[in-house]
């Protein structure tokens, strides 16, 4: 079975690759993905990463709050999304909100 572990704190140059071979020392990863905005393609700053169970709780002890290029890591096991997918009913009895862009 796969976990999947949050990391932020990402220096925003950080690549998937540069993630990937992060966490390849603790044990085989399935993927590592740096979250970017859909826009520009820079980095948010977090970043998901998809590993075995056998390296995975080392991972996170050995790299939760340990410095990478400058600064410090927020290494956690990810919580599954409560709020996904929403459920019909609920959009239809929330309040919609409207965006208004200047042009």
């Amino acid at each position: 079975m796969s976990v999947r572990i949050y990391v932020g704190n990402l220096p925003f140059k950080t690549t998937d690759v540069e993630l990937r071979s992060l966490f390849e020392q603790y044990g085989e990863v399935e993927s590592a993905d740096v979250i970017r905005y859909k826009g520009s393609g820079r980095s948010k700053g977090y970043a998901f990463v998809l590993m075995g169970n056998e390296g995975s709780e080392k991972a996170v002890t050995e790299l939760n709050e340990n410095d990478y290029q400058g600064r410090m890591l927020k290494v956690r096991v990810a919580k599954a999304r409560e709020n996904f997918p929403r459920d019909k009913e609920q959009d239809s009895n929330d309040v919609k909100s409207m965006r208004i862009g200047i042009d």
